[in-house]
C-alpha cells in the first residue's frame, strides 16, 4: 500500500511541483517580520484511501494526491484554522506525518447532535513560527445574553462551538476564534449564531488586558453575500474585513465574473480603531484567497464535484500581518 512519504508517480510530482510554484507566486514568503493566517473548510476532512488516484470503488475518494495537494497548501502558513474535520484522523494524521515534527495541531472533540454532523474544529501550525500561548477555550453564550440578541436570539448553544486559542510569535500574542456557523433551512437560520458570536467577540475584545489586545475571528460562516441579513448580523458589533478579501470567491462553484460575489462563506475578521472596540495592534499586509482547482488532478478530466471530495469545496482564504 503506497504511503504519504512515498515519492509519487512521475505525472503526480509534477503537477505537485507546479501546485507549489503557483503558491509560491501568490502567497507571501515567511519572514522575520510577519505571520500568515489562513482558515479552509476543508470538505469532510476524516479518513483517507492510501493509492494516489482513488478508483471507482473505493470510498473516501479523498487519496494520497489529494491529501499531498492539501499539504503543499497548508505548508504555505505558520497557521491554518481547518473547518470540518471530521471523527476519523486519518487524514488529519498523515498529513502532519508529511508535515514534520516541526507541525502541531490542536482542535475539539466531535460536535454530537444531527447539525452538529460529528465534525471538530483544528488549528494545525508550525511551531518554528509560533507556539500556544496559554489559552484554549470553546465560547458558550451567557443565558442573560439570549433575551438582548433579538427576538430571533439563540435558543439554544451554538451547534459548532466556537474554538479559540492564544498564539505568541516573538513579542506578539493573538488568540484566534474559528467556527463553523450552522447552514440551517435557510440564510435566516443563520442570523442567530452569527449575532452570538458578534456579541461574543465584542465584548471580549472590550476587556482590558493585554491578553486580548490581537483578537482574530476566522472560519467558515455561512455568509452568502456581502450586504446581506447574515453579513450585517456578522458585523453589528464592529468585526472588519480587510478590503482585500471583500472582491474575491470562497467557494470553487463560485461564478467568475458574476455581478454579485456569492457564496461569501469564509471570513477573517478583527476590530479596527473605529468599531470602539480594543483594536488589532498587528498590522495588515495582504490577503486572499487561493484556486487550486486548475492546478490538480490535470489529466484526470474530473468535475469540480469530484475535487471537491477529493480536496475541498472551499478555497483556502489567509492573511498576512505584520509584527
Amino acid at each position: 500500500m503506497p504511503s504519504i512519504h512515498d515519492t509519487p508517480p512521475t505525472a503526480i510530482q509534477t503537477e505537485l511541483n507546479n501546485l507549489a510554484q503557483a503558491l509560491n507566486a501568490v502567497i507571501p514568503i515567511k519572514t522575520d517580520t510577519n505571520l500568515l493566517i489562513a482558515t479552509w473548510n476543508i470538505r469532510r476532512f476524516g479518513s483517507l484511501t492510501r493509492e494516489w488516484n482513488a478508483g471507482p470503488n473505493d470510498s473516501p475518494k479523498r487519496d494520497l494526491r489529494g491529501l499531498r495537494a492539501i499539504c503543499e497548501v497548508v505548508s504555505q502558513f505558520d497557521v491554518v484554522a481547518i473547518q470540518e474535520v471530521t471523527g476519523d484522523l486519518r487524514a488529519l494524521r498523515d498529513m502532519l506525518s508529511f508535515l514534520g515534527p516541526d507541525w502541531a495541531f490542536l482542535m475539539t472533540d466531535i460536535t454530537l447532535g444531527a447539525a452538529g454532523n460529528d465534525e471538530r474544529m483544528a488549528f494545525v501550525f508550525d511551531t518554528t513560527r509560533l507556539q500556544p500561548s496559554g489559552l484554549a477555550c470553546e465560547l458558550v453564550v451567557p443565558p442573560e445574553w439570549l433575551s438582548e440578541i433579538g427576538e430571533d436570539a439563540l435558543r439554544h448553544q451554538f451547534v459548532r462551538t466556537p474554538y479559540a486559542v492564544s498564539f505568541r510569535r516573538k513579542d506578539a500574542t493573538f488568540i484566534l476564534v474559528t467556527l463553523h456557523v450552522d447552514y440551517g433551512d435557510s440564510s435566516a437560520d443563520r442570523i442567530p449564531e452569527l449575532k452570538g458570536i458578534a456579541r461574543w467577540m465584542a465584548e471580549w475584545a472590550r476587556r482590558s488586558t493585554k491578553w486580548h489586545h490581537n483578537l482574530i475571528a476566522l472560519g467558515d460562516f455561512n455568509i452568502d453575500r456581502q450586504g446581506d441579513a447574515a453579513w450585517n448580523a456578522f458585523s453589528s458589533t464592529g468585526l472588519s474585513v480587510p478590503d482585500d478579501l471583500n472582491t474575491i470567491h470562497r467557494s470553487i462553484f463560485a461564478i467568475p465574473g458574476a455581478p454579485t460575489l456569492e457564496k461569501f462563506y469564509d471570513q477573517i475578521a478583527w476590530f479596527t480603531e473605529a468599531s470602539g472596540s480594543i483594536a488589532l495592534s498587528m498590522g495588515y499586509s495582504s490577503g486572499g484567497s487561493f484556486d487550486f482547482v486548475p492546478l490538480v488532478y490535470t489529466e484526470t478530466g474530473l468535475t469540480k464535484n469530484s475535487i471537491s471530495y477529493r480536496i475541498s469545496d472551499h478555497y483556502p482564504l489567509w492573511v498576512e500581518l505584520g509584527l
